[in-house]
């Protein structure tokens, strides 16, 4: 009975590769990257945000294999129509609430941390990204430019 239902597990394992969703994993172009205040913020969001937020993803062996090839491809497909850092010319409405959850620990989810280790916040990157998020960085940013276009 159990070689049975191991024998039928592997069978539907095997005829679910041939569902065409999933397995087509491309990075367009990147068109705008966001200016970064530091190459250390820009590689900690390459650590913690890139791999579903931006058009340099990062696309592990194991994306490749159904079901777990559908699950990370509706989560990048997702995640780059949210916020995508590399498309910082169009408007990202979500942005805020992204560096929240960040902090709080709600991104990146769950099940990613479980299969790709390191990509939470550590206790002090948690404490040095308090209250500073891209878009505050952005806006200061632009602050300080059109001080110094118009002075």
């Amino acid at each position: 009975m159990r070689r049975s239902i191991l024998v039928v597990a592997l069978v539907m394992l095997g005829v679910i590769q041939a569902v065409p969703y999933g397995g087509n994993h491309t990075n367009p172009p990147v068109r705008v990257e966001l200016p970064w205040d530091s190459e250390r913020t820009r590689r900690l969001a390459g650590r913690l945000c890139f791999d579903c937020h931006s058009k340099v993803t990062v696309w592990p062996w194991f994306s490749q294999v159904a079901p777990i090839s559908w699950l990370i491809q509706r989560d990048v497909e997702h995640g780059r129509r949210v916020v995508n850092f590399s498309e910082w010319d169009r408007r990202q409405n979500e942005a805020p609430e992204s560096a929240t959850a960040l902090r709080s620990g709600e991104m990146p989810p769950g099940r990613y941390a479980w299969l790709r280790p390191g990509v939470r916040l550590s206790a002090t990157e948690r404490e040095d990204g308090r209250g500073t998020t891209a878009r505050d960085r952005m806006r200061r940013k632009g602050a300080r430019q059109t001080r110094a276009g118009h002075g």
